[in-house]
């Protein structure tokens, strides 16, 4: 029922007014697409790039109605990763097309409706990029898909620098940061040397 899917969104957003908080790293629009995901599983609206599209619509405007900054997750997509970026870097093996065709549908229809953020993941996508930069450190990625080929005008942020995932062996705490602030993120979320 949209309705209360409507009207749940916005009582999370009045708990979120009540506690102060002004930012929800939500909704989780990543596509739920390989049964072997060992981290979105529950986190995604499911399978389907509509229905996680319409659901993440209406928990953004949920949230962003009530004047809290909503937060659309994980581009490029990570859906279809058979590792958690908690602990390790997972590979995704698919064109810009294939993404565009199904992993950035829902990015595509929030962008649209006025999304406010997105989280970039710790995620090799070496398709997108040839220098196997995990997408929240690949300046290509945030810069010529996210920014560029969906138009996203909004805030960027990184997942959570102190993820396995994130963690590439030649960069050190501080440099990995620069890195990703260079490559366009305006956020670094949990960054382990500011």
């Amino acid at each position: 029922d949209d309705s209360l899917l409507m009207e749940a969104f916005s009582e999370i957003a009045n708990q979120h007014k009540r506690m102060g908080i002004h930012y929800n790293f939500a909704p989780d629009i990543d596509i739920n697409n390989n049964p072997l995901n060992p981290v979105i599983s529950t986190r995604s609206f499911g399978d389907d790039k509509y229905v996680v599209a319409r659901n993440g619509i209406y928990y953004m405007k949920g949230l962003q109605d009530k004047h809290i900054l909503a937060c659309g997750k994980h581009f490029p997509g990570h859906g279809d990763t058979d590792t958690d970026s908690h602990y390790a870097l997972p590979v995704i093996q698919k064109s810009p097309q294939a993404l565009d065709t199904l992993e950035w549908f829902p990015f595509r229809q929030l962008i649209r409706n006025g999304l406010g953020s997105i989280m970039i993941g710790h995620l090799n996508v070496p398709q997108l990029d040839e220098e196997n930069n995990p997408a929240s450190l690949s300046k290509k990625i945030i810069q010529d898909y996210l920014k560029d080929e969906l138009d996203f005008k909004g805030l960027v942020i990184t997942d959570a620098l102190n993820m396995k995932g994130a963690i590439v062996s030649d960069l050190k705490p501080g440099e990995m940061e620069l890195k990703a602030l260079l490559a366009g993120n305006d956020i670094l979320l949990m960054s382990e040397n500011v």
